[in-house]
């Protein structure tokens, strides 16, 4: 289930909207900015109750690429991909192997201008199949000398900023004994559970997926139902699903003092950062947490360094949200305007070398 959101305004560069010749499947390749490079962003699978839906999708999440790479600090733009399944839809083998290599010829009709990889839905495996249709493709599986699954990552970084969040609210980054809700238990979601878990934290999960109630009772951590989460009092309230959870009515009933999380785009609407702050609730942009997974694949597929020199640098996310959250004290902004002012000033740097060039 995914939240419907208007459509966005399309800033892109290229919008490729297709329909599989294989798979027969709704596929969109969104490129939102090559300025600072060859656009890096996964590939989404996912069931939408309109097309327009997902294309929305990949609207908002390639224009959020952009924003997450140029923060990172990475020599890559912004581009998103989704496969749009309709309700109900029930993929065999065969027919999923079809959607990854109509995706594939896709990848390939930008020239090089949009590198894909795994994301909600597709894995590691997909991207093999990708691979027999375009070279512009990262985080294949270990097996075949690729880099792997980013989800690891991509935690480690929500991690840290997490740890930097809890510093800015109670003064200590420590997890041991802090009410954090994690709402949405999927390869992310389920890896911070099990870390804060074992370091102490006092847990609250859900999933729209009632399966995964089981890691709840694995971990010792309470389980709520889904919708409900926002309701419990937590210390930081992480929001790991898909995008839109925080409306204006989640936000106004939220108990908690800090949000920081995974998912892309949890804001329903941009105005939504300006409601947590008049609520005192700090807010850690989701673009500046999130970019451990796209760190290390840009930097695996450049081979700018070891992997332990590539993890280093991802664990160095939660310096970049301190920097960020004194900027946003000094000025008087929202942390979200000082990480979008951050990427804004990367980007108009790249502009200025392309336009010299």
């Amino acid at each position: 289930m995914t939240t419907a959101l208007p459509l966005p305004d399309v800033t892109h560069e290229r919008v490729e909207v297709i329909t599989g010749r294989r798979s027969g499947l709704f596929l969109v390749v969104a490129l939102h900015s090559s300025v600072l490079g060859s656009a890096l962003g996964g590939a989404r699978l996912w069931t939408y109750p309109h097309w327009s839906d997902a294309l929305g999708d990949a609207l908002r999440l390639s224009a959020a690429m952009t924003l997450k790479n140029a923060a990172a600090g990475l020599d890559a733009g912004g581009g998103k991909a989704v496969i749009g399944l309709e309700p109900d839809t029930v993929l065999d083998g065969t027919r999923r192997r079809d959607a990854f290599l109509d995706l594939g010829d896709a990848v390939e009709s930008l020239g090089g201008l949009y590198r894909t990889a795994e994301d909600v839905g597709s894995t590691t495996d997909d991207m093999l199949v990708v691979s027999e249709r375009t070279a512009h493709v990262v985080g294949l599986p270990d097996a075949v000398g690729g880099s792997g699954e980013p989800a690891g990552p991509t935690s480690l970084g929500v991690y840290e900023s997490l740890r930097a969040t809890l510093e800015r609210v109670t003064g200590s980054p420590d997890v041991a004994g802090r009410r954090i809700t994690i709402s949405g238990l999927g390869q992310v979601g389920s890896r911070l559970a099990l870390r804060l878990s074992a370091e102490g934290a006092a847990l609250t999960v859900t999933d729209v997926n009632l399966a995964k109630r089981h890691l709840a009772a694995d971990l010792g951590a309470a389980w709520v139902e889904p919708g409900t989460e926002h309701l419990v009092p937590a210390d930081v309230f992480v929001p790991a699903g898909i995008g839109g959870l925080l409306t204006d009515e989640v936000i106004d009933a939220l108990d908690a003092t800090a949000v920081c999380g995974p998912a892309n785009n949890p804001l329903a609407s941009h105005a939504g950062a300006d409601r947590l702050a008049a609520r005192g609730i700090l807010y850690a942009p989701d673009f500046v947490v999130n970019a451990g997974g796209v760190i290390y694949l840009d930097s695996a597929a450049k081979h700018l360094g070891t992997r332990p020199q590539i993890f280093e640098r991802v664990a160095g996310i939660g310096d970049t949200l301190r920097r960020i959250f004194d900027e946003a004290t000094a000025s008087g902004s929202t942390p979200l305007a000082a990480a979008e002012e951050l990427a804004a000033q990367r980007l108009a740097a790249g502009s200025r070398e392309t336009a010299l060039t």
